[in-house]
């Protein structure tokens, strides 16, 4: 009685097992062509484009144009670095 009752629990343990196991579907890659590599930031119409004068404060900065102060470094959290405004 032992043998038929470890026998029914292997057996169905294994139906019940064998349904959850499936595979991943199979996705290949599309060629789009070549990556297109843009500027980080653009001189708005009419300024000239002037490049960093000291390094980067810190991760995360850019190099952007200010209207007042004209170029620095721009954090979108932190705002701009030596704090203007």
């Amino acid at each position: 009685m032992k043998n038929l009752k470890t026998l029914t629990t292997l057996c169905l343990g294994s139906i019940a097992l064998s349904a959850c196991v499936v595979a991943p579907p199979v996705v290949r890659p599309v060629y789009v062509g070549p990556p297109v590599v843009r500027p980080v930031y653009v001189a708005p119409a009419g300024v000239v484009y002037v490049a960093p004068t000291y390094a980067v404060p810190a991760g995360g900065y850019v190099w952007a144009y200010h209207a007042n102060r004209g170029w620095g470094w721009h954090h979108p959290s932190y705002g701009w670095h030596l704090g203007w405004r």
